[in-house]
């Protein structure tokens, strides 16, 4: 293998909430290492739900040339020179996907590649949040797991999907076998929250509240809807609603709330795996997946393989996008 040592490869992403950039460098044994994962969250409004897309659009590009300074900053302090940029151009691996707020990653990305007069390479946000679960997990390491096909959990905000992925050359191919019909899971998370008083992301503040809740014992009686790997989640909004309205206990309501959540990833897995010829290796990536509350509920009892995605590589980032960067230019 040609020494890589000194060179990186630069990973962008803009997704609705926040503004990534990530370097990644290949050390001497061949893999390849994060160096530096910088995320600078878009400003939410007290008591806002989100943002609509041109206000996300206007926010990173107010929030990119500090994100590309810091990387120009790793890349001198290390003395790194630079192979590849890639960027996120799409939210998902599907025909017509699509959303605005990833043009500004490829205006900083085809800028910064023009700078440095090397390639460049567009991903989707979906397969850089399940490379950087890979990466963070460890599965990626393991050998012979990026031979074969793996089920892949994306839940955020804005996406509650399972796919069948496959590595492939220019990431991955999937095959969709669950989703949301309706909410994601991060949009109940953040409803319920914001409705509490929380401030917006809430996912945090709910695990924390629900972790202590939860010492008297897991929540019951939970009525989940999943059907053939497909989950409905609108009604658990309201769910929250009218537990908020008769205990204004915001340790329950998180508790609750978390507690449907994992218990209907876990449905969605079990339905899924069910209809497979042998079960497939599990990654858990996205926002959501970040939650330690939920995890064992995913891996109890499981006669499949499970891995997770570490907080900071689960919540929206350019690590896997760079990750991807760099495997699509060495293998070109």
């Amino acid at each position: 293998m040609t020494d890589m040592s000194a060179r990186c490869f630069v990973g962008f992403d803009t997704s609705n909430y926040t503004t990534s950039a990530a370097v990644t460098v290949i050390d001497k044994t061949g893999r390849p290492q994060v160096v530096a994962n910088i995320k600078i969250p878009l400003p939410v409004s007290e008591g806002a739900r989100g943002l609509r897309q041109s206000d996300a659009v206007f926010a990173h590009v107010k929030n990119l040339p500090e994100a590309i300074s810091q990387v120009r900053r790793v890349i001198a302090d290390q003395g790194l020179t630079v192979a590849a940029v890639g960027y996120s151009a799409t939210p998902r691996d599907a025909e017509g996907s699509y959303m605005p707020c990833f043009l500004s990653g490829r205006v900083a990305a085809e800028a910064f590649s023009t700078g440095a007069d090397v390639p460049i390479c567009a991903f989707s946000h979906q397969s850089g949040h399940i490379m950087a679960a890979l990466y963070s997990s460890g599965a990626l390491f393991e050998e012979g797991f990026m031979e074969k096909p793996f089920l892949a959990f994306h839940v955020s905000g804005g996406t509650t999907e399972v796919v069948v992925a496959t590595p492939c050359d220019g990431g991955f191919a999937v095959d969709l076998v669950g989703y949301g019909a309706d909410l994601h899971a991060g949009q109940v998370i953040d409803r319920a929250g914001v409705m509490m008083g929380l401030s917006f992301p809430c996912g945090k503040e709910m695990e924390t509240l629900a972790t202590e809740y939860m010492k008297n014992g897991p929540i019951k009686g939970l009525k989940i809807c999943v059907q053939d790997g497909i989950c409905h989640l609108s009604g658990l909004e309201n769910q929250a609603a009218d537990l908020w309205r008769k205990t204004a206990d915001t340790g329950h309501v998180s508790a609750y709330v978390l507690s449907f959540i994992g218990k209907t990833l876990r449905r969605m897995t079990d339905q899924i795996q069910e209809k497979l010829d042998i079960p497939l290796p599990v990654v858990y990536g996205g926002g959501v997946m970040s939650n330690k509350l939920i995890r064992p509920m995913l891996t109890n009892k499981a006669n499949w393989k499970c891995y997770f995605a570490e907080p900071a590589f689960s919540a929206d980032n350019a690590a896997g996008t760079s990750i991807l960067c760099a495997k699509s230019y060495l293998n070109s």
